[in-house]
């Protein structure tokens, strides 16, 4: 179930990148609950391309908590960055790469792996379930992939 807050906030976002050139996804827990899998939704994750991360930081100036800047962890790298919207944490990452036998991906093309769900009248850009579940894989996040492919079978998808 999606909190009522989230659902308004995922408003406010939709209003202003539907105006906008920027390519976008919900991703993490609000996108899979957005697609039907049954998980609790903490925060709003929002997957675009680098031009597109600080697009989203200018054009939701008033909310930012943490500046988009290029953060590299062990596994994974981004243009990362947070906002607070009403309450709800709205975490933004763009040209998000992973590293996968040592080597580090190409940055992930949102628009090849996205496709759009219908919620309260918005169609909402969402990343695919098949695909989330391969990077869960690769970056060893196993309990997380397991859950999805589970769903995945549940739902005939596989």
């Amino acid at each position: 179930m999606i909190p009522e807050t989230h659902l308004e906030v995922l408003r406010r976002l939709y209003e202003r990148l539907s105006q906008s050139d920027v390519t976008w996804a919900v991703t993490g827990s609000l996108g899979f609950a957005l697609q039907g899998v049954p998980v609790e939704v903490h925060d709003i994750d929002i997957q675009t391309d680098r031009e597109g991360a600080y697009e989203i930081e200018r054009l939701f100036s008033e909310f930012v908590v943490e500046p988009v800047r290029f953060k590299e962890s062990e596994r994974i790298k981004s243009h990362f960055g947070a906002l607070m919207i009403d309450g709800v944490r709205v975490e933004i990452m763009g040209d998000i790469q992973k590293k996968v036998n040592d080597k580090w991906e190409e940055p992930v093309d949102v628009k090849r792996y996205r496709r759009f769900v219908e919620v309260e009248g918005m169609k909402i850009p969402v990343l695919d379930l098949e695909y989330e579940y391969q990077a869960y894989l690769k970056l060893g996040r196993v309990d997380k992939a397991g859950m999805l492919r589970r769903f995945l079978e549940k739902e005939g998808c596989t």
